[in-house]
């Protein structure tokens, strides 16, 4: 049991990488904050959680672009539970567009749910771990946010940009014994990559994948789990890559 007890909240859990981080940390002891726009949409995340614990999950909901939403989430999670171990930054979308191309809503949705919600996040989760002095906070990032990709400017500005703020905080939440690391995953099956047709992921897997295959969520959710146990006790300000070495 590496998060037992612990209290850990994932973003965007109803799908993906966090889905799946939240039924491994389920099966690790976690007491888990699930987040999603609509309750609804997680309803196949909690299935999958009763299934490996008897812990119920607390669900928030809220659009991450809100600020005054995200704002009340954390102060319902500060008066109904009273603490937080981890906070998990995985909500996000991507959209792509060649830079002759790019709309000025389509910067702006983008800037606010992958990097501006992040900040807020942290902000709001390091003042609850700051009195425990002891949290661990760790974003999803990408590997296109630390090596680029063409048509995806704004998108790898964003990610960029989360890397930045995992460093920054890493140095200033360090006295308090707050930890935080970003993980920077790949080529991963979700539906965020389940656009691109069978022969042009053929061609991915053979021509940048050195290991020959699509990562899956719970490649990454593995990770994820590392960096919030106690294993990863004396790690922070780090840049995880999990990309079946497609940059190495």
């Amino acid at each position: 049991m590496l998060v037992d007890n612990k209290i850990v909240f994932i973003t965007g859990a109803s799908r993906g990488i966090g889905q799946a981080a939240a039924v491994i940390f389920a099966k690790h002891g976690a007491r888990l904050i699930l987040h999603a726009r609509k309750t609804k949409s997680l309803q196949q995340t909690i299935a999958k959680i009763q299934e490996v614990s008897a812990f119920s999950p607390f669900v928030v909901t809220y659009d991450v672009e809100e600020y005054d939403s995200l704002k009340n989430a954390f102060q319902l999670i500060r008066k109904e539970i009273g603490k937080l171990d981890v906070l998990i930054n995985n909500a996000g979308i991507m959209e792509e567009s060649m830079l002759g191309m790019i709309r000025e809503d389509m910067v702006n949705r983008i800037m606010q749910t992958n990097l501006q919600s992040v900040l807020y996040h942290m902000q709001f989760a390091s003042r609850l771990m700051m009195r425990q002095k002891q949290g661990s906070i760790i974003n999803v990032s990408s590997i296109i946010g630390t090596n680029g990709s063409e048509g995806n400017a704004v998108y790898a500005a964003s990610k960029a940009g989360v890397i930045g703020a995992t460093k920054s905080a890493a140095k200033e939440l360090a006295p308090f014994n707050v930890r935080v690391n970003a993980v920077a995953p790949g080529f991963i099956a979700t539906d965020l990559t389940n656009h691109y047709k069978r022969g042009s992921l053929e061609k991915i897997v053979e021509n940048n994948i050195k290991m020959k295959r699509i990562g899956q969520p719970e490649d990454v959710a593995n990770v994820l789990l590392f960096l919030a146990s106690d294993l990863s006790s004396y790690v922070t300000g780090q840049v995880i890559g999990v990309d079946g070495g497609m940059v190495i």
